[in-house]
């Protein structure tokens, strides 16, 4: 069930272009989503990443995928632990962290707009976003961008093509495990 989404939302971060990313979704009747993770952890833990469920409502899901030492790296920049702190971030192990997340998650109907540091968005955006209520960025794309436009349109430029080439192989065939590029 999880492969899916895997490919389509998550691409860039199986290519290692991109720190994390995030999808919703509805588990369908009879389906264990907690062994579906379970499963492609085995898979993905092996390449430096792993799936976790920040939140389940019912049958909705939001699941993130990200590389350990890529979000442990950008936890450790002084100027991310400020800003996290501000949000009430204590400890900063991506465990800790993402426990706290999953509480954040939990203790609201929205997205918590921090998500942005967990998806390796410019902490520069993630600020103009809260800051702007999610209005007035310079460009619109992967993220909102509010700094720089020229590095963001880069980005962006590479996530597209990446997520027609996964798409491609996916539908050739190629496993995650395959399509999955190690730390």
């Amino acid at each position: 069930m999880i492969e899916r989404y895997l490919v389509e939302q998550c691409a860039p971060t199986l290519a290692s272009l991109k720190l994390g990313s995030m999808f919703c979704l509805t588990v369908p009747p009879g389906e264990n989503l907690m062994e579906d993770v379970s499963r492609q952890n085995a898979i993905l833990s092996e390449k430096g990443m792993a799936l976790t469920v920040l939140r389940l409502r019912g049958s909705r899901a939001t699941v993130y995928l990200y590389r350990h030492s890529q979000l442990a790296a950008e936890l450790a920049r002084s100027e991310v632990t400020s800003f996290l702190s501000k949000c009430g971030y204590m400890e900063f192990s991506v465990e800790a962290a993402l426990d706290y997340l999953r509480i954040r998650f939990e203790t609201t109907e929205s997205i918590p707009h921090e998500i942005g540091v967990f998806l390796g968005y410019p902490l520069g955006d993630v600020v103009g976003f809260i800051a702007n209520r999610g209005r007035n960025s310079k460009r619109t794309g992967y993220w909102q961008v509010y700094c720089d436009e020229g590095e963001a349109e880069v980005k962006f430029a590479r996530y597209r093509k990446c997520h027609e080439v996964y798409a491609r192989l996916w539908r050739a065939g190629r496993s995650i495990s395959q399509l999955a590029v190690g730390a």
